[in-house]
């Protein structure tokens, strides 16, 4: 039986606050928590994404990051937790610390040794069997079609058939793939969500056909991104493109034209600060904050969007 009633909407992958000597600042991370919780369409948050900077976080700081939201957040909106390890056993030990800190579902990024040396796909499904052992609602995390961890359209379908994966959180960046893949997991299971994280390109991916968006970037613009959703659900083309509009200049002043990345994560929590979603900008070394140059372009579009407070 799932653990999270509905997936179809806006996940935003929330951002985490640090205090000016680089601790978990919850009392900020509790007001975010708050404030996504008041957008229109949001129906879960996922902590410890890339968004989060996971990589910034030892176990016990993403136990405690989940346990703050998931406290904030209780009656309201469940939370997710993104698993990011690199074997069967640790990665058995983060989903039970997830699950005993609130999470009600857990995202299921590949073992990053996967990207150097690929894997077999009898692996993968090992690893989801293994997380699955807490007995949460686990959704599947894909990567870019260009990397050497991303799942074939087969194991797609595969993946799909499993009864405790609720999700999918669709990153391919190859959009043939993209389309192959939902193909498969519909033709698998429709009842399946299907939900892109595809940050840099909404508009585009919304319309092929999925179930909402699983997004970093709505832990800064939840509700353009959220209104760029229900223009694509109601089929107005032209609404979508004036909203997407919007959108492009945020999404290129964060993401530089390219992908996500740490440094795009800094510029994020920039431009949060400049829309006034949160009170400090800062990150994790080695993560670096932005450039003057970088500020001054999030600043333009920050106001181009109506949403400069700074």
């Amino acid at each position: 039986m799932p653990t999270i009633n509905n997936y179809r909407g806006l996940i935003p992958a929330i951002a985490c606050p640090f205090t000016p000597d680089f601790k978990i600042d919850e009392p900020a991370l509790r007001k975010h928590a708050a404030w996504l919780a008041t957008q229109p369409g949001v129906v879960a948050v996922m902590t410890n994404g890339h968004t989060g900077e996971v990589f910034s976080l030892v176990p016990e700081e993403r136990a405690e990051v989940t346990r703050i939201v998931a406290s904030e957040l209780e009656g309201k909106l469940p939370v997710i937790s993104s698993i990011v390890c690199e074997g069967v056993k640790d990665a058995k030990v983060h989903a039970k610390m997830a699950r005993d800190a609130g999470a009600k579902g857990l995202d299921v990024m590949p073992p990053h040794h996967w990207l150097r040396f690929g894997f077999r796909p009898g692996h993968v499904f090992d690893y989801f069997d293994a997380i699955a052992e807490v007995e949460l609602d686990l959704i599947a995390h894909v990567y870019p079609a260009w990397t050497r961890a991303s799942y074939s359209t087969k194991t797609m379908g595969e993946l799909a058939k499993l009864p405790y994966l609720q999700a999918f959180k669709v990153g391919q960046r190859d959009m043939n793939k993209y389309a192959a893949d939902i193909k498969a997991i519909r033709e698998a299971d429709p009842t399946k969500a299907i939900l892109t994280c595809h940050d840099e390109y909404l508009l585009a991916s919304m319309v092929q056909g999925v179930d909402g968006a699983l997004v970093g970037f709505a832990t800064f613009i939840p509700s353009l991104i959220n209104d760029l959703w229900e223009a694509v659900k109601a089929g107005d083309l032209k609404r979508a493109v004036k909203v997407q509009a919007l959108i492009t200049p945020l999404k290129d002043a964060v993401y530089g034209g390219g992908e996500p990345t740490g440094e795009a994560h800094a510029r994020m929590k920039m431009g949060m600060y400049l829309a006034g979603v949160l009170d400090a900008p800062t990150v994790r070394p080695p993560t670096e904050a932005p450039s003057d140059e970088e500020v001054a372009q999030l600043r333009a579009a920050v106001a181009n969007a109506g949403l400069l407070k700074r």
